[in-house]
């Protein structure tokens, strides 16, 4: 056991037992939502992966440990409070040396879930390559860690406000295998559609399960993406979406505001500008993503044991 790492027992025991276990990340909750929605949204989450048959795992750190599984009031806690970091790989050394709260981003979430042995994990969207990323290097951090660990993702593919043709090109260079659930057409966040072909596809819970299984007894570390299109009665069309986007891109570039602090930034601007339209679309999707990974969660737990 990793002296950093304070598994909540109800996660010990299911992962002790063989039972499926979901990981989920924080900073949607510190920095993607505002608070009570926040809060409201984490619990709701849990309790999808719940009623279809696996355990939440919500990870984040504090008390210079990282903490799989989170009580109702640290949930609440994370929500509220205006002080928390925003945690990528680099920045957890710093966080747990210096005994800070931090919200944990798809990248540190990842690593903290292989480091507790929980192999599959849901969040809204991942980050990729930035759109002027030949000008500004700026390429997330959970791409070169999806290379790495060996822990299946749940999104509603990539998000938006990223360049998603690059972040695809990105995850092939990788070898991170691209599988769409249910859909031809690679997902775009908010909306079903992208105009960029999937790489893949599967249709079943129990084929993503097959896959996975497949793929790390073949020694192929490295994630899986498993793009998850957003419900349909919630979705944004994607050329609605673009006009948003690029008024928030400005906006940003006229702040100045650069690093991690650009996506939190364009989210906020989005939500407000869409007079709340997309924030209720983040929150469909996220709870179609904990639907579909505790079914591929329990399809997994199903081949290993």
């Amino acid at each position: 056991m990793n002296s950093y790492l304070s598994i909540h027992p109800e996660v010990q025991e299911a992962l002790t037992n063989g039972k499926p276990v979901v990981a989920l990340e924080s900073t949607i909750i510190s920095h993607g939502m505002p608070y009570p929605k926040n809060v409201e949204t984490a619990l709701a989450v849990e309790q999808v992966v719940r009623d279809n048959g696996a355990v939440p795992a919500t990870i984040a750190i504090f008390n210079s440990s990282c903490y799989v599984g989170l009580t109702n009031e640290e949930l609440e806690y994370f929500g509220k409070a205006k002080d928390v970091w925003k945690v990528s790989l680099r920045d957890m050394p710093y966080v747990i040396s210096q005994n800070l709260y931090g919200a944990t981003t798809v990248a540190a979430t990842m690593r903290i879930a292989s480091m507790a042995g929980i192999k599959v994990f849901v969040t809204g969207g991942i980050g990729g390559v930035h759109r002027d990323a030949e000008k500004t290097m700026d390429i997330s951090a959970d791409l070169t860690e999806m290379g790495q660990t060996s822990v299946a993702i749940v999104s509603a593919g990539v998000k938006s406000i990223l360049d998603i043709g690059l972040t695809l090109e990105y995850l092939e260079t990788m070898g991170i295998p691209v599988v769409t659930y249910g859909q031809d057409e690679f997902p775009s966040f908010y909306s079903r559609k992208s105009g960029f072909t999937s790489p893949l596809r599967l249709d079943t819970a129990k084929e993503i399960a097959a896959l996975l299984d497949t793929k790390w007894k073949l020694e192929l570390n490295g994630a899986v993406l498993i793009a998850n299109p957003v419900p349909a009665k919630y979705e944004i069309a994607s050329a609605e979406m673009e006009v948003h986007i690029q008024q928030a891109l400005n906006a940003a570039k006229e702040k100045n505001i650069s690093g991690k602090n650009v996506t939190p930034f364009l989210l906020q601007y989005i939500a407000e500008h869409t007079k709340g339209e997309s924030l209720e679309a983040n929150i469909a999707l996220i709870k179609h993503n904990a639907k579909v990974g505790a079914e591929v969660a329990v399809n997994f737990a199903s081949l290993i044991n």
